[in-house]
């Protein structure tokens, strides 16, 4: 692959990060109409347009490795602030016009994991009514509960329709859209990011009636138009994750950030699709192994290689990649074998990718020599 290749790339992903034209515009007009809304100062915003982050300096020139770098760096913390700071003031309406309401409200998703990859990154914003809950009979304290006539249908129907009129009188240039079954969506206006607000209600599981750790507690939510009741556990994916992360020295969320980039390149590239959605690609890499990624401290390319070695891993074996959970173990990662199918094509996306690092550093001859992939990346110095 040419080195003008992974200059459209790095182009691109800096575009990614740092937000397009377009949204760069919606964010000015944002500041012009409110001067509380999001960044404080318009000033703040140009300077980290302008400004290079620290992996643009890195490698030799715009090739593979300084892409695979810069693909695993978090996105500039005053881009994920304003993101922040977004979904708190959808909170703060909420929590004002809905005062009958006993309401949580708690964030899931990748900007909650520092794992999202974009600067305009949308947020998911988790609004739980408190006056009834699910929970489980096999659980310790289920006589602790009092039944109730409420039907919990009916329950977050009425949270989602009375949470989407109040939105809309509180942000009238906003556009808040109700189609989605699962979630409100609001964008626009004075906000500089889209908002998916999702109804629910708690949901006392096994595991949180023993330990009593919020981390543990499940929530409830309802598919709209087929009044599917949906169980989850975001909070242990968020736990368990984070964990993960921090005995990787980062490299977990390092690699997750590489494939999500990876894979957003490859779609815009080819017009193909892969069907592993974030959550998916967290699910996968949270079983690759804590002590490779760990290695990521000292050097960075220890991430590529494990995420390489993990994935033709899972390729080679499917039966294993069949095995695995996601992290709150509500489901099997691979369920059917469209998903392996999946996988291959992001894994051959992430070969191609090795392949391209390793000759730009070594050449041919040097690659022969290797006694294998994973050696030669070892070898390569990052500055």
């Amino acid at each position: 692959m040419s080195s003008s290749t992974f200059s459209d790339r790095i182009e691109r992903m800096k575009k990614r990060r740092k937000g397009s034209p377009e949204q760069v515009k919606v964010a000015t007009e944002s500041y012009r109409s409110m001067a509380m809304d999001g960044l404080e100062s318009y000033d703040i915003l140009q300077s980290l347009l302008s400004t290079q982050e620290e992996w643009e300096h890195r490698g030799r020139g715009d090739n593979a490795t300084r892409y695979v770098i810069g693909a695993m760096q978090p996105v500039k913390h005053q881009y994920t602030e304003v993101s922040l700071k977004t979904a708190k003031r959808i909170e703060n309406q909420l929590e004002k016009r809905l005062s009958n309401y006993r309401l949580d409200f708690r964030l899931q998703g990748s900007v909650a994991l520092d794992i999202h990859i974009k600067g305009f990154s949308d947020v998911d914003l988790l609004i739980i009514d408190k006056q009834m809950l699910m929970y489980d009979r096999d659980g310790v304290r289920q006589n602790f509960y009092t039944p109730t006539l409420k039907k919990e249908d009916d329950v977050i129907l009425m949270l989602r329709n009375t949470a989407r009129d109040e939105l809309r009188k509180a942000f009238p240039e906003a556009d808040v859209d109700d189609e989605n079954n699962k979630s409100l969506k609001i964008t626009g206006g004075s906000l500089q990011r889209e908002v998916d607000v999702v109804p629910a209600i708690w949901w006392d599981n096994i595991d949180y009636q023993l330990s009593q750790e919020e981390s543990d507690r499940g929530v409830m939510i309802l598919h709209k138009e087929r009044r599917e009741r949906i169980y989850n556990s975001p909070f242990v994916h968020i736990k368990r994750i984070e964990s993960k992360c921090n005995l990787s020295n980062g490299g977990l969320r390092k690699s997750i950030r590489l494939l999500k980039t990876v894979k957003s390149d490859f779609q815009d590239e080819e017009s193909m699709k892969i069907g592993l959605n974030s959550y998916d690609i967290t699910s996968i890499m949270y079983h690759a192994d804590i002590n490779n990624l760990r290695h990521n401290a000292y050097y960075e390319l220890a991430v590529l290689v494990e995420t390489h070695r993990w994935l033709n891993y899972l390729c080679s074996y499917p039966d294993e990649a069949k095995k695995l959970d996601v992290p709150n173990g509500t489901r099997k990662i691979f369920e059917d074998d469209a998903s392996l199918n999946e996988l291959i094509k992001l894994t051959g996306v992430i070969n191609n990718l090795v392949n391209e690092v390793i000759n730009e550093n070594s050449g041919i001859f040097g690659r022969q020599l290797a006694a294998n992939e994973s050696a030669l990346l070892k070898s390569i110095p990052v500055l």
